[in-house]
């Protein structure tokens, strides 16, 4: 199992209860499309995945791991095993295609000679060999979040997590994009993309779940297939 919730839940200062009772189950090697309206709190569930914030109650399992019984350097290496994509990309302007994808490996130390030759090779896979040298700043949208997705998996995590990343772009561009995940998907990787758009999460067969109210349940067109 890739994830397990136990009856989490999520409040701030002052009562704010984001998250009740929340149990789900993400199986290793699976998609799974995350919808909810802006502000239900997807975002907040996704940093409770990923370790970026603790739960208030309940318990986390996270590749086969109780969190909770976790110490600082066991939670960094889990993260390491984790890969991210933002809605806002977070890529450094000024670096080209080619050293966005890079930063991830040259920051964990791996030699230049296995990063020359992994990134030219991923950037062909999502289509932007003739970008490599191009600055993230003069990108398009849809470039910068195939970069993101690709400095997201270049170290070959088991568990991919998206925060809305086709939210800003175009039909068209965002099911691209749906497209490199499932590629990505195929190779092993458990993939969880989360969406305020439900018409579009509709198109896809993947597994859904629905949040509202702080609860997550089966999204009901998704049981009906």
């Amino acid at each position: 199992m890739a994830v397990r919730l136990e009856s989490i839940g999520k409040s701030y200062g002052g009562g704010n209860q984001i998250l009740s009772d929340v149990t789900l189950a993400l199986e290793s090697g699976g998609f799974y499309l995350l919808t909810g309206a802006s502000g239900a709190g997807k975002t907040t569930l996704l940093k409770i995945i990923t370790l970026a914030e603790p739960p208030s109650t309940g318990k986390l399992f996270l590749l086969g791991k109780d969190a909770a019984a976790l110490d600082r350097q066991a939670r960094a290496a889990l993260r390491r095993r984790i890969g991210i994509v933002f809605q806002e990309c977070r890529l450094i302007d000024e670096l080209s295609a080619t050293d966005n994808v890079a930063l991830p490996l040259r920051i964990a130390g791996i030699p230049e000679a296995q990063i020359a030759e992994n990134v030219p090779e991923l950037l062909e896979w999502i289509g932007l060999t003739k970008r490599a040298d191009t600055p993230a700043a003069t990108l398009s949208g849809g470039e910068r979040q195939r970069i993101a997705i690709a400095r997201a998996v270049v170290g070959r995590p088991e568990l991919l997590i998206a925060d809305e990343p086709t939210g800003n772009l175009d039909d068209d561009v965002a099911m691209l994009l749906v497209r490199v995940f499932e590629r990505i998907n195929r190779l092993g990787t458990t993939v969880l993309i989360a969406t305020h758009d439900i018409a579009f999460a509709r198109q896809f067969e993947h597994r859904r779940f629905h949040l509202a109210m702080g609860r997550v349940s089966a999204d009901r067109a998704a049981a009906a297939q």
